[in-house]
């Protein structure tokens, strides 16, 4: 059913929905000047004409988790402290984003999911915005441009248009004006990506191009790309110890980066990836062959939001370092 919603009555809805969702959505947070995806009060907050600078999973994926709280021998479960669900505002390719990261916590083994990831992603539906791309977005090179993973879709104007596709939320619109409303995708880019073509047979040749080596001083290791991406899920594990001496603490997650110098090393300062170019190749590889390879998906990790392309210091494109890849891949 389509609907003609006007920016009170979605407002209206919103505040009716408070008590059984936190809803969220790309805001300003004009203390950081950046867009970042936070709870909404008004469906007017939602930022419109530009792209957030943070990605969605930080939402129900926290920076930093406690797993457990242990005093002595005896260990302390961490709960969840917020009873709603998550009602969450997002263009396609942030949802395609959690569509990735619900393959590596939720199916990566044989049937054992992440049990921290898994008791919050439960609680999360989709409020698909309608979107018309961006500068540095690809994601129609990675199929990333549509989706049917949403209770409801807005298009946001003077008036909102509003699909509700889902039957429970389909009864919040009642009485608001019929319209033939179902959203639109992006069709085109403005910049697009080439996939490469990395298969088995060629991965060693690929992996000892000397093109990687570029980037052992252009790189700087920080880690922002990783920070930044809706699919990147690597987490270091912490014990915090809360005073000197003491076996009282806890362990929790901490978000972490393939892009690290630090991420490879074990005891003993030992690296199995040592340059910035080796870790460029691996993050490059994991996005466009690792994933697909592991799950034996139609498509790769990379959802092609190009928050990479904002977000790095150095000016790495990540859209040219792939197109520059699967132009070297066509030589082996």
């Amino acid at each position: 059913m389509g609907y003609k919603v006007s920016t009170e009555k979605m407002d209206e809805i919103l505040k009716g929905l408070s008590g059984q969702y936190k809803v969220f959505g790309p805001k300003w947070d004009r203390p950081h000047k950046n867009v970042r995806f936070a709870e909404l009060k008004s469906v007017s907050e939602i930022v419109m004409d530009r792209q957030s600078n943070f990605s969605i999973k930080e939402v129900f994926y926290p920076i930093s988790q406690v797993m457990f709280y242990f005093k002595g021998e005896e260990v302390e479960p961490s709960e969840v402290a917020e009873d709603r669900d998550l009602l969450i505002f997002a263009r396609a390719c942030d949802i395609n984003s959690i569509k990735r990261l619900d393959k590596i916590f939720l199916d990566n083994g044989e049937n054992n999911s992440d049990y921290f990831y898994a008791r919050m992603r439960k609680k999360v539906k989709f409020a698909l915005i309608e979107c018309g791309g961006f500068e540095n977005c690809f994601c129609v090179s990675t199929n990333s441009n549509e989706t049917d993973d949403y209770a409801f879709a807005v298009k946001i104007a003077e008036d909102i248009l509003v699909e509700a596709k889902d039957d429970a939320f389909a009864g919040l619109f009642a009485g608001c004006e019929a319209a033939d409303y179902q959203p639109e995708f992006v069709k085109e880019n403005t910049k697009k990506v080439t996939v490469p073509e990395i298969k088995k047979e060629n991965l060693k040749a690929v992996s000892e191009l000397e093109y990687w080596k570029k980037f052992d001083d252009k790189c700087i290791g920080c880690g922002g790309c990783n920070t930044v991406c809706g699919t990147c899920s690597c987490f270091d594990t912490v014990d915090v110890v809360y005073t000197e001496g003491s076996s009282d603490g806890e362990r929790k997650r901490v978000w972490s980066s393939c892009m690290l110098d630090s991420f490879t090393e074990t005891a003993g300062g030992a690296k199995s990836r040592a340059t910035h170019g080796a870790n460029m190749r691996f993050k490059v590889f994991h996005k466009f062959y690792d994933f697909k390879s592991r799950f034996g998906t139609d498509w790769n990790m990379c959802v092609g939001c190009g928050r990479c392309e904002m977000r790095c210091p150095q000016e790495i494109s990540f859209i040219d370092t792939v197109n520059e890849l699967a132009e070297e891949c066509k030589n082996i």
